[in-house]
């Protein structure tokens, strides 16, 4: 890619064919061919180079969904990217990728809790172990490792209380032992830290989030080097999983805008940041803006720049109070998931962080989720200002 990456979302995708400056949406379940041989020979090209677009059968893909993989290749520097239903889809093709009966996998504590559900939980029913360790204190990390670790699965930051890690150093932890290594990446996105040029093995990105940018598609991303190929083209053949053709052009048109975006998105979280880290009522601001801060330290090592999704850590014995702040919120909305345009806010139980080792929560102090949108960030300070005088 000679160009930087904002010219690039520019001009990708282009489609001289249909004289169209996006790609046409294509929708096939049945693949055709004009003689038996040529079935025959699609096989045959596809078996010598999976990477070509030689496909007999619409699971594979159709060319709207090759430009997808194409644009995300590019801008993650990786050897293939696999594209999922969900991003919650993009973690599990990865992780059943690696490992088998037997193995262990450690996970950063403060991971997404369906993450946690997946290898804490589920895959306990077929002899593979989950340990989390202290994103805080990677030589816990270190200490974890044992001759049956096979992956190192890093949530950087972390969910909810977004913990940034020093990602050279667990890297450095796998090297030594031959570990694969896979960052869920869905808060920076290759624009902002691209993990495979690190030494990852797997980056994922919830599509769902920034990638579509609109709050109306769901999608997910795996992208990979070139050593762990077979072992994912073999499971994604075994699983079956495909993004919709349709999924994959909303998908496309986001990413268009993807740097506008998320430029304009760190811009009013950072002034957003700042507003709370004045309130007496705001313990902790879960975001990179305080220079002197380890956590800074850390964010600025690794990240060109920050998305729109922090927490705020309130100091209230009176959960109601919290409760009705953020009901008394006007522009920000109430639900799941974040990366649109829109501002949305959640107060994140301990159900919602999942059962974590390593977050210790007072009984007065209580988390919340914010995804600040591409609102005028004055009028989201003043939405702020005249909501958070409810907590007591």
């Amino acid at each position: 890619m000679s160009n930087s990456v904002k010219t690039f979302l520019k001009q990708v995708g282009k489609d001289y064919q249909s004289q169209s400056v996006n790609p046409p949406v294509v929708r096939a379940s049945t693949v055709i061919f004009k003689t038996i041989q040529d079935i025959k020979k699609t096989q045959s090209k596809y078996k010598k180079n999976p990477l070509s677009k030689n496909f007999d059968y619409g699971r594979k893909g159709t060319s709207t969904t090759f430009v997808l993989q194409d644009l995300l290749r590019k801008i993650e520097n990786a050897y293939q990217v696999y594209l999922t239903p969900t991003g919650f889809g993009a973690v599990f093709l990865g992780i059943i990728s690696i490992v088998r009966p037997g193995d262990e996998i450690i996970i950063t504590d403060s991971v997404y809790s369906p993450t946690r559900f997946l290898t804490e939980e589920y895959l306990k029913k077929f002899n593979i172990s989950a340990i989390f360790y202290d994103p805080k204190n990677l030589n816990d990390l270190k200490r974890k490792i044992t001759n049956k670790t096979k992956l190192i699965f890093v949530e950087n930051p972390g969910s909810n209380t977004f913990e940034f890690q020093d990602l050279n150093k667990i890297l450095s932890f796998a090297k030594k032992r031959n570990i694969f290594t896979a960052i869920d990446n869905t808060w920076g996105t290759p624009y902002l830290i691209k993990p495979l040029d690190l030494g990852f093995d797997m980056s994922i990105v919830s599509a769902t989030k920034y990638y579509s940018g609109h709050s109306d598609v769901m999608g997910g991303s795996l992208a990979i080097n070139k050593k762990l190929f077979k072992k994912v083209e073999l499971s994604q053949k075994a699983i079956g999983s495909r993004l919709g053709p349709d999924d994959a052009y909303l998908i496309i048109r986001g990413l268009r805008t993807l740097d506008i975006r998320l430029d304009k998105h760190q811009q009013n979280a950072l002034k957003i940041a700042k507003f709370f880290s004045k309130q007496r009522k705001v313990k902790e601001v879960f975001y990179p803006f305080k220079k002197n801060n380890n956590q800074y330290k850390m964010w600025k090592k690794y990240y060109s720049g920050a998305s729109g999704l922090m927490g705020i850590k309130v100091l209230s014995k009176n959960k109601n109070s919290v409760i009705k702040f953020l009901n008394k919120l006007k522009l920000f909305s109430y639900g799941y998931s974040w990366g649109g345009f829109e501002s949305l806010a959640l107060y994140q139980d301990k159900l919602a962080l999942g059962n974590r080792s390593y977050t210790k929560l007072n009984n007065n102090e209580h988390i919340i989720r914010l995804h600040i949108g591409l609102e005028d960030p004055n009028d989201l300070i003043a939405d702020i200002k005249q909501a958070i005088k409810s907590i007591r």
